[in-house]
């Protein structure tokens, strides 16, 4: 059997009674850096196998776990802190396990942008998690505009590095929103800032961070001032799927849904 394993975040107490469980019963753990794990498992009196499992060796470490777990043998699958695939390596891994109908589970646990959404008090109803945006500027602006109009609080994985550029740029994209920056979660210089994007934040840039910034206002939803169909298609431009483009244009304009398909029948 292969589990994948929510690991801690920050203070190693924040581990479940079930994950160290399956982590003394595993025959194998599958880690993002060995280096890192090591320290969990010394942190509890563990003494087990490791063996990588990065971006760079996703399909290698799926065809050992599979042989593994085929010879009957226990599997762990973790990440260097909190839940395994969420921003982080594994999801490749569960799509050859998938296509092989090999059983996994997963061990909740640990989860930095939930946290984050909590200590920063932002609408929690709803909520887009978009994790890191790419390296190149160019892209990172286009990554950004695709969430122009969502109306849900939206969620960033941050390196200290890079908070003063995203939220330039974000600034640029979004105007004057509310944001709020959540960095070393569950440690002890853990803290919650929320200032306005043209601010800029002026706090710590160190550890881990996660940048939240609010959703657009009603108000900003430039493409009521289109036409039905260009409302449509700036929806789909934006990623959406037709079917989903059509029930939030019908939505924002107030109109059935069918009303707008028929005006968009070409798209």
């Amino acid at each position: 059997m292969i589990t994948f394993i929510a690991t801690p975040i920050g203070n190693l107490k924040d581990i479940t009674l079930r994950a160290l469980e399956e982590l003394r019963a595993a025959d194998a753990v599958f880690c993002e850096d060995t280096r890192h794990t090591v320290r969990l498992l010394s942190a509890y009196g563990l003494k087990k196998p490791l063996y990588a499992c990065h971006k760079f060796n996703e399909r290698e470490a799926a065809q050992k776990m599979l042989a593994l777990s085929r010879e009957g043998k226990r599997v762990a699958v973790v990440s260097d802190a909190g839940t395994p695939v969420i921003s982080d390596p594994g999801n490749a891994v569960c799509k050859i396990l998938k296509e092989e109908g090999e059983p996994y589970t997963v061990l909740p646990g640990a989860c930095a942008f939930v946290c984050a959404l909590v200590l920063s008090a932002f609408p929690a109803d709803k909520f887009t998690f978009v994790g890191f945006l790419p390296d190149k500027t160019s892209q990172r602006r286009e990554e950004l505009k695709r969430y122009t109009h969502v109306r849900n609080t939206l969620i960033f994985h941050c390196a200290p590095q890079d908070l003063d550029a995203y939220i330039s740029l974000m600034g640029e994209v979004y105007g004057d929103r509310r944001a709020c920056v959540v960095r070393e979660i569950t440690k002890i210089h853990e803290e919650s800032v929320t200032f306005r994007l043209k601010e800029g934040y002026g706090g710590e840039k160190r550890g881990e961070c996660i940048l939240l910034v609010e959703g657009a206002q009603e108000e900003e939803n430039g493409l009521l001032g289109l036409s039905p169909r260009e409302h449509v298609a700036a929806l789909m431009k934006e990623g959406l799927d037709k079917k989903d483009a059509l029930k939030r244009a019908a939505k924002e304009r107030g109109v059935p849904k069918n009303e707008l398909y028929q005006l968009t029948l070409d798209l």
